[in-house]
């Protein structure tokens, strides 16, 4: 059985504002050549910030205060737009290990699921009490847990849901497909070597 289960996370907050931002602006398209994914992180919101440094501003992924963070709290509809997986694993390679954020793209959410990278939905007001919390304490540590559905931090806890499908993939570690064929490979030899089709291959 696979171990690589999802459950709690812990870790400082990367407080990101604006609605519908969407997939060309997480990893802008002439990035999406990678087949491997390596060095997206290296690209994340790269035209955001180039166009804010030009206007003397910082975005949040290239403030030091929040470096290392492991949860990016959002608004509303993030990661829409086109469908990219390169764009939550663009994020989960930067370092996020969790999302939390208004509400998210079907397909976005979908692709992050099959990384093992959790999106919680919280309401308006409490993304904004979270996004207002970073902000005012860079060094903010919030507790995510999937399967209690909650967000924790300093000392109040938020509701935050995940679908039930995804919830119980990402707790029981259904979600890695990849790892649940590694933790039992001799079924797989053993299913393998029934096929014809593989025995004819092997033999020719």
């Amino acid at each position: 059985m696979t171990t690589s289960r999802v459950d709690t996370i812990t870790g400082r907050g990367v407080p990101l504002r604006g609605q519908d931002i969407d997939t060309d602006r997480i990893i802008p398209a002439r990035f999406l050549k990678s087949v491997s994914f390596e060095g997206l992180e290296g690209h994340v919101f790269e035209d955001d910030r180039k166009q804010l440094a030009e206007r003397g501003q910082m975005h949040p992924f290239s403030d030091p205060r929040y470096s290392g963070a492991a949860v990016l709290v959002v608004n509303g509809n993030f990661g829409c737009g086109s469908s990219r997986e390169h764009a939550p694993q663009a994020l989960q390679r930067w370092g996020i290990r969790a999302v939390v954020g208004e509400s998210f793209s079907e397909i976005f959410f979908g692709n992050s699921v099959a990384l093992g990278l959790p999106c919680l939905t919280v309401s308006s007001g409490d993304a904004d009490a979270l996004l207002s919390a970073i902000e005012n304490d860079p060094r903010t540590e919030l507790t995510v847990s999937v399967a209690r559905q909650t967000v924790e931090v300093e000392g109040r806890r938020y509701s935050a849901t995940v679908p039930a499908g995804a919830r119980e993939a990402l707790t029981t570690g259904s979600w890695d497909a990849t790892g649940a064929l590694l933790a039992d490979f001799d079924q797989v030899r053993r299913v393998a070597a029934k096929l014809p089709y593989l025995s004819e291959f092997r033999n020719a």
